[in-house]
């Protein structure tokens, strides 16, 4: 094991996180290029996020099983050799349906390799300072990917929207010939893989996610659009059935034994929902209403950011010292305050100070139920069921935010073409259109507020007490380690 934490092998390991992050909201910025230059619908701009986001949260389980049964160090250079290439094809996309088809083969090649990095981080550096100065510097890639998808995005997007998928290529090199060099592969075990539940479960959120998506545009009682929703919920009535008989089921039923637990998970991926919604009708805002530019927009939303972080680092020392009822209940109950207010906002608001001050609140609030509802999910559980529970919190959260924007994308539109609006922002808009159209994104984030609320009425009922989460907090630090 290597006993120094700085050197290539966690250059490697970080930026696999990094690129992964940044690619989960580089594209958002991008978005309003993408619809003048290819003339991609409303529908299309979400399918940008969500074709990237259903896949890479769907498979991320079977993308971990898979490094467990044919090596980490082989499966990280097969998912980041598929994320390349994907990337190249986004960048060299002429149609919608290219870039869509390679942003979904970027979701599944970044479900491969992500899940494998994290093992590897712990596989790869010797227990002690080490591994948690490696773990350290690979958990800050998450924060600095959140940030750097804003800015990144927004600067490469001023030159060419294509320039933040190839950017991607030679970041991808050099993590595969790193990794060839400088990692050392795993053990391998022989176990079973639920490859019918991770297709069964992604196959069912996109059916559901492309008939609410495509609604607006084919009609609600257009055959295929009622087929798909009904084929969505089919398949994920079997995915559930399928995982009580599963060897090795992706998503363990027994884990959710009590209320609290079920409650919990509920509220995961409500969150994760919000966030995700919230964050791309924003970055809409900012550029189709009030006009900021790409790099612009994305510094402004930095704050959004920072509120997250400051959110995330106070709640965890707060929920060891008072009732996570409490504390999730309250800051959910401020977001909603936030996002109600925001959604009475139009193209008159300024940035500074209403937008200054709102922005960072959201992610304050935001930031809080990201770090304590996942850990309540620990609370009471055998340490063998700490990192399949973690990873399970994890993809919940990543699916609630491609799913809430397929979901809530045909609303928007529907209140932006009532209005006198349009599909699409290509060419110049008049003001009512352009009304039209704030007012289709501050109703998604007057829907978000009611999420909000709906979470702080989840919350407020565990029983979940301080000491069982700083057990919790203890034996998730401790899993990392081992």
């Amino acid at each position: 094991m290597t006993q120094r934490a700085f050197g290539l092998p966690i250059l490697v390991l970080s930026g696999l996180n990094l690129m992964v992050v940044l690619d989960g909201t580089v594209v958002i910025f991008a978005i309003p290029r993408l619809q003048e230059q290819m003339g991609l619908s409303s529908a299309a701009s979400a399918w940008t996020v969500t074709a990237y986001g259903l896949p890479l949260a769907g498979l991320m389980l079977l993308g971990g099983r898979l490094g467990d049964v044919f090596g980490r160090k082989r499966m990280l250079l097969v998912g980041v050799s598929l994320f390349t290439v994907a990337s190249a094809l986004c960048g060299s996309a002429q149609t919608d349906w290219m870039l869509l088809a390679a942003r979904a083969l970027q979701g599944t090649g970044a479900a491969i390799a992500a899940p494998t990095a994290m093992a590897l981080v712990v596989s790869t550096f010797a227990p002690g300072t080490a591994r948690n100065q490696a773990v350290a510097i690979f958990g800050s890639m998450m924060a600095l990917g959140s940030v750097g998808g804003l800015v990144v995005g927004g600067a490469l997007t001023q030159l060419s929207w294509r320039w933040i998928f190839w950017v991607n290529v030679p970041i991808g090199i050099f993590i595969i010939l790193g990794a060839i060099f400088r990692l050392r592969e795993t053990e391998h075990h022989r176990i079973t893989l639920d490859v019918r539940g991770a297709v069964l479960g992604t196959l069912g959120a996109v059916g559901i996610v492309f008939g609410a998506t495509e609604g607006p545009a084919m009609g609600w009682t257009n055959p295929f659009i009622i087929g798909s929703i009904a084929a969505g919920l089919l398949l994920l009535a079997v995915f559930v059935l399928a995982e009580r008989n599963a060897e090795n089921p992706l998503l363990p039923l027994s884990l959710f034994g009590n209320r609290d637990q079920v409650a919990t998970f509920v509220a995961i991926v409500l969150a994760g929902g919000a966030m995700g919604a919230m964050t791309f009708y924003v970055a809409q805002f900012l550029q189709n209403v009030l006009g900021y530019s790409t790099l612009a927009a994305g510094i402004a939303s930095i704050p959004f950011t920072v509120g997250i972080g400051v959110g995330g680092a106070l709640s965890s020392k707060l929920a060891t010292l008072v009732q996570p009822r409490w504390i999730l209940s309250s800051s959910a109950v401020v977001l909603a305050a936030a996002l109600f207010y925001g959604s009475t906002l139009d193209r008159t608001v300024s940035y500074f100070p209403t937008l200054l001050i709102l922005l960072p609140l959201i992610g304050f609030g935001i930031g809080i139920v990201m770090v304590v509802v996942p850990l309540c999910l620990l609370v009471d559980v055998p340490a063998s069921n700490i990192g399949p529970l973690t990873a399970i919190g994890q993809m919940a959260f990543n699916l609630g935010g491609p799913i809430a924007i397929g979901l809530l994308s045909p609303i928007a539109l529907s209140r932006t073409l009532s209005l006198g609006g349009r599909n699409g922002t290509s060419g110049h808009l008049t003001l009512t259109q352009i009304d039209a159209l704030s007012s289709g994104y501050t109703l998604v984030l007057f829907i978000c507020a009611i999420v909000a609320l709906i979470i702080a009425l989840i919350v407020v009922t565990l029983t979940y007490t301080p000491q069982q989460l700083a057990q919790a907090q203890q034996a998730e630090h401790d899993a990392q380690q081992s």
